[in-house]
């Protein structure tokens, strides 16, 4: 049975989510590209390289999900594939010089837009906030829906 404080939880994390626009369409965009791409795309540039099944960890998604999604972001020419010399399952993946435009222009406005939400945060309670958002995802992490 899911009590009033369960019950209030899910919809301010309802909330949250469609006002941070984590529910948008697939075709939806970000930076030119679509958001499933601009996740790939911030994931491949914080690491520089990385598999694509590490990459489709990150993501939580399944590998032939991701690799639709790499296979796309190869045809625009934002990411290179290499297979691996010793073993062709294992592939890694970078971003191209067009790529890492698109990466430094996403980290740039998400810096822009989070600092203007942290800064509209009443000062004495911003650790307050970050320590419930650790406890928050701490607390997902450890009990995965469905």
């Amino acid at each position: 049975m899911e009590s009033q404080e369960s019950s209030y939880l899910r919809e301010l994390i309802r909330v949250l989510v469609r006002n941070l626009g984590i529910l948008e369409k697939g075709d939806a965009t970000c930076c030119s590209v679509t958001i499933s791409q601009c996740h790939a795309i911030v994931e491949i540039g914080r690491a520089q390289e990385i598999s694509l099944n590490e990459l489709a960890e990150i993501l939580t998604l399944d590998k032939s999900t991701m690799s639709r999604t790499i296979n796309n972001l190869v045809e625009n020419a934002l990411v290179v594939r290499k297979l691996h010399p010793e073993d062709r399952r294992y592939v890694t993946i970078k971003l191209t010089d067009e790529g890492i435009k698109i990466f430094k222009n996403i980290e740039e406005g998400m810096k822009q837009y989070f600092n203007a939400i942290f800064n509209s945060i009443p000062e004495d309670k911003r650790d307050q906030v970050l320590d419930s958002l650790k406890l928050l995802i701490k607390a997902v992490s450890e009990n995965k829906c469905c």
